[in-house]
């Protein structure tokens, strides 16, 4: 690759100890990475420093899209891999990235994501839909929302083939517990924008939240898996609602 064709690799992490290594073996073919630690209480840090290629920074987390703007800050490069520490790139996909650097035709890209359940794949609940902008040119993307946060990309938006593999469902209790950090988050966002506390919403939005994953988008068919992550992802709206009822009566 050219000069201008380089890559930064930013993961943003916080007691990331199991992911972190397997991760940055993972990326071979990157120019810099560059981690910004929400001050782990783990072996994050002692870890991922032990690479010569890891720019290890920490700053206080306020919510992903800051967190994610302040690692753009830091990187060099003119194209920027972004991904999270429970992600790996198949090789295949690595192969395709360097191949589409070397003449890109797009801004941005989007990747498609396979969801992994305690080292098992999902192919139903909707998440088979699931796709990220991962790959992009650092001057063209910002990121906004307080979490699920999106990248605003001003440029072309195009899509690589191979999929990104995703290792969300490590185990229930820390999955359960992500989920609940992220209907707290989502409920602040709301709320900061004038919306109000709705019983009809609470248990309305939860139920159907459930039945679309595990019945209309045929989680059902995962098995066990299926019915878990549908209750996880609509036990999240129900925390969203908990929150905001709570942020009401302040």
């Amino acid at each position: 690759m050219n000069i201008n064709t380089k890559i930064s690799a930013l993961i943003i992490t916080k007691n990331e100890a199991h992911n972190i290594v397997e991760l940055i073996e993972n990326l071979t073919f990157v120019d810099e990475i560059i981690i910004v630690d929400s001050f782990s209480t783990d072996a994050t840090e002692e870890l991922a420093t032990k690479f010569d290629r890891v720019k290890f920074y920490k700053h206080k987390f306020e919510n992903y899209a800051s967190q994610r703007n302040i690692a753009l800050g830091y990187a060099t490069n003119s194209w920027i891999l972004f991904l999270d520490a429970d992600e790996r790139l198949t090789p295949a996909l690595s192969a395709e990235i360097q191949e589409t650097l070397k003449k890109p035709t797009a801004d941005a890209y989007f990747f498609y994501r396979t969801y992994y359940y305690k080292n098992k794949p999902m192919h139903f609940t909707g998440l088979q839909a699931d796709k990220n902008i991962r790959l992009f040119k650092k001057e063209v993307g910002t990121y906004t929302g307080l979490v699920h946060e999106k990248l605003m990309v001003e440029g072309k938006i195009s899509s690589l083939k191979n999929k990104l593999i995703h290792y969300s469902f490590h185990d229930y209790k820390s999955y359960k517990e992500k989920l609940k950090n992220y209907g707290k988050l989502k409920a602040k966002e709301k709320f900061s924008k004038g919306e109000k506390y709705n019983i009809f919403k609470h248990y309305g939005h939860s139920t159907y939240c459930f039945l679309n994953r595990y019945l209309f988008r045929l989680g059902f068919l995962d098995g066990k898996k299926g019915a878990v992550v549908s209750y996880l992802m609509a036990y999240s709206i129900w925390e969203r609602y908990t929150e905001i009822k709570r942020l009401r009566k302040k």
